[in-house]
This record gives structure tokens, sequence and C-alpha cells, in this order.
């Protein structure tokens, strides 16, 4: 009965063939991007593509003007589509010609993402070619009014919903989602968007925008990303009483209620999608962020770009800028405004990386990084009502309760700003730094000698500036938020 079934050809037959493996017997297809449009199988032998009317609502197949006339015969696309062939070239053409026309910049956010949802491959052909300019408009700073604004610009989902109304459902509401093969999922519950406060469910534009950029500079195949958003409610009074709001409405749950959502959830991934799956938590607020990368790293695999992410930018530039100075992370003294995510995220990698260059414990190598948060600098008297990420930070000394004070007391030769204020690195507070900090050489050279203090208000996502010795190297603009970062040498 089988070689009845078996079609053979040059003595091979087509049940033969490793389903693991392309139509052509290539590369293996390990993302699944080659069997994207088949329906079920009705036949071990047989097997449909989607095409005609369906192929062009196909947002990962559809080529809309590109397909050629032997396209549009092999996929019954004759007289859906206008005559004329339009490369991706034109098309590209096209888009940004029409984008450029958009004096609002929600308004081009909203076209990217309506493209994304019709023309996948021309989505991202935009944003690989147009970076610079496009990146602003799918992330940030954007995306911050795009989350705040969600649920009035909300056309069709993106991602997955999971709610408490799944909670006991949640495996089964991800084998709702049609790509099988994830390989990185990237999930926010909304409390802590940007530095804008609690955006609940609306919250789902920062997942959707950080996984294209993970196609568009990182080379993810798209298939393989999941953008989650889990909605235990929300705190935010305005998003409750918008009749557009798209989420539930109800507080946020806490306490045992949240914990159990969140187990299930890193249970069923787990379950669904097998070990290797990278889960990256973003956007959490500080007293959930911290718990749920302690609880879960040794059991999957998971990141927290708030926490680990931009540590490793900062730590970076620290390792850069001592190919100018020369000496070693240890021969220097930190001090970090602002002690949240990003700082102690930053001030910890810091830390394990002198700990790893002296072999001397990280208890040890902290003693050497001071923070100050919203009540001032971070000492031992504080410690009782210090959140939990905050004590490992606390120091024996007197209490300070100003930035420029405790550049005074500590004397830091680098100044680190992970704030959510901004122009807090006062002309004071530069000059005191110059007071104890001798320029550099090789910086002389490129100022001639002149002491130039220069100031700039910017809205950046990168810059690198030099001035009277400082390595300006990064600045975060993002919405409502100015986080700065000077190193002295």
């Amino acid at each position: 009965m089988e070689n009845t079934m078996k079609e053979i050809k040059e003595g091979v037959s087509a049940l033969d063939f490793d389903s693991n493996t392309t139509v052509a017997g290539g590369v293996r297809d390990f993302y699944g991007e080659d069997r994207a449009t088949e329906d079920q199988l009705v036949t071990p032998w047989t097997f449909s593509v989607a095409s005609g009317y369906t192929l062009l609502r196909d947002p990962h197949h559809n080529k809309g003007l590109a397909f050629n006339q032997n396209e549009r015969d092999a996929h019954y696309l004759r007289g859906l589509l206008p005559p004329t062939v339009a490369t991706q070239a034109l098309q590209e053409k096209k888009m940004m010609h029409n984008l450029r026309q958009y004096q609002v910049p929600l308004q081009k956010y909203m076209a990217m993402m309506d493209l994304q949802e019709r023309n996948e491959r021309l989505f991202y052909k935009l944003l690989i070619d147009h970076v610079e300019e496009l990146l602003p408009v799918v992330y940030t700073p954007t995306v911050g009014e795009a989350c705040q604004k969600y649920g009035s610009i909300f056309m069709r989902p993106q991602g997955l919903y999971i709610s408490l109304k799944e909670k006991g459902k949640i495996l089964e509401v991800l084998k709702n989602w049609p790509e099988k093969n994830i390989q990185v999922i990237v999930v926010t519950d909304g409390e802590r968007i940007l530095g804008l406060g609690d955006l609940g469910c609306q919250g789902m534009g920062i997942p959707v925008g950080k996984l294209s950029l993970y196609t568009a500079l990182g080379g993810v195949r798209p298939s393989s990303c999941l953008p989650i958003t889990i909605d235990v409610g929300t705190n935010n009074e305005k998003l409750l009483n918008d009749e557009f709001y798209i989420g539930l409405r109800q507080k946020r749950a806490t306490g045992k209620e949240y914990a159990e959502l969140l187990h299930e959830f890193m249970c069923a991934v787990k379950q669904n999608y097998g070990e290797k799956i990278l889960v990256q938590f973003e956007d959490f607020a500080n007293h959930n962020a911290f718990d749920l990368l302690a609880r879960y790293s040794t059991s999957h695999l998971v990141f927290n770009d708030d926490i680990q992410g931009t540590a490793s930018v900062v730590l970076s530039g620290l390792v850069a800028s001592l190919k100018l100075v020369g000496g070693t992370l240890a021969d220097h003294t930190f001090l970090f405004l602002g002690a949240g995510e990003a700082g102690t995220g930053i001030a910890e990698l810091i830390a394990l990386e002198i700990s790893k260059q002296t072999k001397v414990p990280a208890e040890e190598t902290r003693k050497g990084i001071w923070l100050v948060d919203s009540k001032g600098l971070i000492v031992q008297s504080r410690v009782e009502s210090l959140q939990h990420f905050k004590k490992p930070w606390a120091h024996e000394h007197e209490p300070v309760t100003t930035l420029l004070d405790a550049v005074k007391a500590i004397k830091p030769t680098v100044l680190i700003g992970t704030s959510g204020v901004g122009k807090t690195f006062t002309k004071d507070v530069v000059e005191t730094m110059a007071s104890f900090n001798e320029l550099n050489a090789q910086l002389k050279k490129l100022t001639h000698g002149q002491r130039v203090v220069q100031f700039m208000q910017v809205e950046a996502h990168l810059i690198l500036l030099n001035m009277m010795g400082i390595s300006l190297f990064l600045v975060r603009q993002t919405m409502r938020i100015s986080s700065q970062a000077l190193v002295w040498v």
C-alpha cells in the first residue's frame, strides 16, 4: 500500500524528504519560515499554501504590487491586483515619500504599524534602510505617545494579551498563537512604561516595538518573536475612566494573585516552547522587576533590559574610556544619580566586573560605588526604609540630601545619571567635579587647553561629547526622561 503512495523520481520518494529541510533539501528550516502558510495537512502527501485573496491579507508573504506576472498566475492573483508590477525598491521610495508628508510623529507610527500588518517584508526593508529616521518612530520616543493613546489608535491586535481572565488557561492561550517556533518573548505588565508610569494593557506598544528592532537590527526572524502583555489591571484612573481603554477595568492585582499568574505564565512558556526560549521582562515596576529576575534566572532563560541591557551599554562606555585615560575600573569612585532599575543594574554590573578583574568579592567592590535617590545619598542609617534592591548600596556615611553635596563629600571620578528628573547635572555640579578631577592630557589636546564647559539641551538616543575632560557618552532621551551619564577622565 505504501508503495502505491510513493511517486518515485530518480529513485527518491517524496515521502523520504526530511520535513526539517527545505523543498530542495537545503538549509534546515529551524524557524518554520518555509511552512508558515501551510494549512493543517489532510494527508501525508498533500498540503495547501495560502493563495489568492488570502495571500494578499497575509502580512508575512504579501508583496503587494511586487508580485510578478508568473507569481500572479501561480498564486491566483490575476485580477486581484492592478496590472502594473512595482519593485520593492519603488514601493520603498513611495512609502518613504508618504511618511515624510506627515508632520505628527504619531501619524508616522500608525502608518508604520499599518504597513507591518500588511506587508512585513516592506516594513523591515524600510526600517533597515532608514534606521536613523524610523527608529524614533517605531520605538522611543514616539512609542511612548502611542502607548498613552493605544486604545484610541487601536486597529488590529498585535501579539498576545494574557489577563487575569485567562488564569488557569495560559498554556491554551499560548497555543492560539499561529507561530510555533518561538525563540524570543518580550513581555510587559505595563506598570512602568518608559517614564510615563502605569499604562496597563496599553503597554503592548513596547514589546511590539522592541521586537521590531530585534528583527531590523539583530536579524532575528519575525516569526520567532512573540510580544506579550500581561494585563493585571491598572491603577491609572485616567485609563480606567477612558471609554476607549482596551484592558481590564480594575485596580492592579498584587501579591499572591499577581505572583500566581506570572508563575503560571512562566511555566506555560517553558512547557510550550522549551527550555531555550528567551523571556525578556520589559518595563515592569521596580518591586516586581528584581523579584522576577531573581526568581526565574535559575530555571528559565530570562533577561531584563532595564536592569541588564542598560548596564551593559554603560559598562562598555566605561571600559572604552579607560583606553583613553588608562588605569582600571577599580581605580575609580562611582556616584549615581538615580537608584532604580537602571542605576542599581549598572552599579551591580560595574561591581561584578571589578570583582572579576581584581578577584575581590563583590561585597567589597560595591563599597566604591555610591547612589543618590530622591531622598539623598543612600547610607547605612537609611537601610530600614530602603527597598531591598537598594540595601547593598547603603554604606557608612553621614546623611547627604543633595547631589551637589554628595559630589563634594564622595569626590567621585565617575558620575552617572539614571534619574527621570532632567537638568540635574547643573553648572555647580559640573564645576565641582572638575575642581578635583584633573583634565586628561589627551583631552587637553582635543580642546586646545581651553577649559570650556558646554551645556547642551539635547533630545537624542546616543551622543558622544567631550568637555573639560568629561566624556558624556550616553544620553538617553525618552518621553519626559533625560538619563545622562558623565564620566570624568
